[in-house]
């Protein structure tokens, strides 16, 4: 049916109700055409106003099948609840939008929020029905209505059930326990959801009275209008106690429904107060286009709902990453022992790995119980106050980035200037942690292959598992490959410690430990309260180290299943395993030429290790604090020009 008389002969106000609708949708993607001119379909619409017009059998048939369409199809759901959640909550979003995107609508509805998407599913739909002017738009409410001031006290009970409904929805919104109890109650913005349901109810009496008072209009629009304000101001509060109490993406969903639904009152409510009828609901819907487009994205649901949870999370990790930045020559040496205390203990840590693989367990066994030796080590690191280089980058680029959230302001030219300082000395930083762990790791292990030499009567691994080593590390294989998405594994592992953290302090734990009658019941009040503080300190240690820990052991086992076999290349424990194999090889190895290479992969693990896993942590941290693009060039060019002018700044303490 792609010419008009075909599409005007089919036209049957007494068809069954999938037919009538059907016929609605073959007209619009006949507007559409081949969507590629706004204007062309604006002429097409114009040419369909004129053939009706010249037509009044057809007119008259279409004036029935508009009564008929008003007076079936619900359109308050299109009005009040079109891109909202069936139910507050993030998970039911996403299963709805899930939902759409695998099975298909049915015109056989009554329904005007399943049937718009099918009527107009497509973004030149809004394009098209923003072109038309209001000469057309007349044109087509003549056309359609033969009673205009009928259909017209029609749309406004509409507009107004739509207001009820809204109206409700954000009453029960605004009561839930989880966002109630975080409202500022000092103010009295925080009661002012309780009279919405009568604010509505009497602008509704004032609209429709008979005899219109109009000041008595202007009163209850003004009180709804302020109302609403106090409702905003309310929700606003919330976000203030979020930022000291920690966050989720499921409270995060209803906040931002709660201030959409003020903001599609506010719309609906100029519709209804506007003297242009069907100029105001051709622009109703015409937003409603744009609303279905962004409902499709289900990458856009999570990133809007997850940005306010990842720059909590930059936060929280930017707290512990002021740690592992030195900024003189004392803390630079400090940071030194700290990761040799580190190297050594990770001399145990490669010592429980090639004890795992002798033992010869499967693959899954073998992945889960060097995760065990993993995080068990890395938490003995952390509870001694040790250091693991590697760690250290996806913590500190939050607390970077930190520095730059007065990038903006008239003193920007500083605030990137004090940035450049602060990056050399994190990178001195990382230089020193590194350092410590590389150098101390070498000798540590070599002294536990002695012990195992005096224990056992032979080296910590055979010199066939040494010469494997060797073939697993060398720089002519995919080591470097294995480097950058061990920086990756760095990365996941810090955002799950800012999560953990985030995740503690939301739901309190630490005052739970502290007061919990069974804690105390069970500890005492002293211990209790000792333990809260102890993991309130240390809950995104322990969250980064066992998850680290894990992805380690368990990644390359469950890629290997699949036949992908994805493995991890440590700075710190690549330079154990090396020094093991090492030691079994004996003086002679330092012959073979792979011993070499596997050398000079080393400090490249390193660097990859680092710059990959900072990257990716500076990068989310610029956009939680929303640095623009331009300051970022900024950022880079101070930082080479300081390369240019102080290299040895970058290595060495003043």
């Amino acid at each position: 049916m792609k010419d008009l008389s075909s599409l005007l002969k089919a036209l049957d106000p007494d068809a069954d109700l999938a037919q009538r609708h059907v016929w609605l949708i073959k007209l619009f993607e006949w507007i559409r055409g081949d969507q590629t001119s706004s204007p062309a379909a604006v002429a097409r619409v114009q040419t369909f106003v004129d053939a009706v017009q010249r037509q009044p059998e057809v007119q008259a048939r279409l004036q029935a099948w508009w009564q008929t369409l008003s007076q079936t199809v619900d359109i308050t759901p299109l009005l009040a609840d079109f891109g909202f959640a069936p139910r507050t909550a993030f998970v039911s979003e996403l299963a709805e939008r899930l939902r759409r995107k695998m099975l298909p609508g049915t015109p056989e509805t009554v329904d005007a929020s399943e049937l718009f998407p099918l009527v107009a599913p497509t973004r030149f739909d809004a394009q098209w029905m923003g072109a038309l002017e209001e000469p057309l738009i007349t044109q087509l409410t003549r056309l359609l209505s033969a009673n205009p001031k009928r259909d017209t006290l029609h749309w406004q009970y509409n507009l107004m059930d739509a207001l009820t409904y809204c109206t409700a929805q954000i009453r029960a919104t605004g009561f839930a326990p989880e966002l109630r109890l975080r409202m500022d109650r000092a103010t009295p913005d925080a009661r002012a959801f309780h009279a919405l349901p009568a604010d509505v109810e009497e602008l509704r009496n004032v609209f429709f009275r008979p005899e219109r008072d109009e000041e008595a209009l202007q009163a209850a629009i003004t009180r709804y209008r302020e109302r609403l304000d106090a409702c905003r101001q309310a929700v606003n509060s919330i976000y203030a106690h979020l930022e000291e109490n920690g966050i989720s993406v499921g409270m995060v969903f209803r906040l931002r429904q709660l201030r959409a639904r003020i903001l599609r009152v506010r719309e609906l409510l100029d519709a209804l107060l506007s003297t242009k009828p069907a100029v105001a609901a051709l622009k109703l819907l015409t937003r409603r286009v744009v609303i279905a487009q962004e409902g499709k994205s289900i990458g856009a649901l999570i990133s809007a709902n997850s940005t306010l949870l990842s720059a909590k999370v930059a936060e929280r990790s930017a707290e512990t990453g002021e740690r592992y930045i030195t900024r003189n020559r004392g803390e630079y040496l400090e940071m030194l022992g700290k990761a040799m205390g580190g190297g050594a203990v990770t001399a145990f840590t490669t010592l429980l790995k090639f004890m795992v693989v002798g033992i010869g367990l499967s693959a899954f066994w073998s992945g889960f119980w060097a995760s065990v030796a993993y995080s068990g080590t890395f938490i003995m690191i952390q509870l001694l106050h040790f250091t693991l280089a590697t760690k250290q980058p996806a913590m500190t680029a939050p607390a970077m980035a930190a520095k730059l959230k007065d990038i903006d302001s008239t003193e920007a030219s500083n605030t990137v200037e004090d940035f450049v300082d602060e990056v050399t000395h994190l990178v001195r930083s990382q230089v020193a942690a590194v350092l410590g762990n590389v150098c101390m790791v070498v000798p540590a292990v070599l002294l536990v292959n002695v012990l195992v030499q005096l224990l056992l009567g032979r080296p910590m691994i055979s010199q066939t598992e040494a010469r494997h080593v060797l073939e697993t590390l060398t720089l002519l294989g995919p080591t470097l490959l294995w480097a950058a998405f061990t920086g990756v594994i760095l990365f996941a592992a810090s955002m799950m410690a800012g999560w953990a953290e985030n995740w503690f302090v939301l739901h309190r734990l630490d005052s739970a430990m502290r007061h919990n009658p069974r804690f105390t019941a069970v500890l005492g009040a002293e211990r209790a309260a000792r333990w809260s503080t102890f993991m309130r300190e240390h809950i995104s240690g322990f969250a980064s180290n066992i998850a680290l820990g894990f992805m380690l052991g368990l990644i390359p086992a469950f890629t290997g299943f699949f036949g992908i076999e994805l493995e991890a290349r440590h700075v710190t424990l690549s330079t154990g395993q090396l020094a093991a194999a090492g030691a079994s090889l004996g003086l002679e190895a330092f012959r073979n030429a792979t011993l070499w290479w596997c050398i000079a992969s080393i400090p490249l693990i390193g660097a990859l290790n680092l710059g990959v896993s900072f990257y990716l942590a500076f990068r989310l941290a610029l956009q939680a604090h929303n640095v623009s693009g331009m300051n970022r060039a900024r950022i880079r060019s101070a930082i080479w020009a300081r390369w240019r002018s102080h290299p040895r700044s970058f290595f060495m303490p003043e």
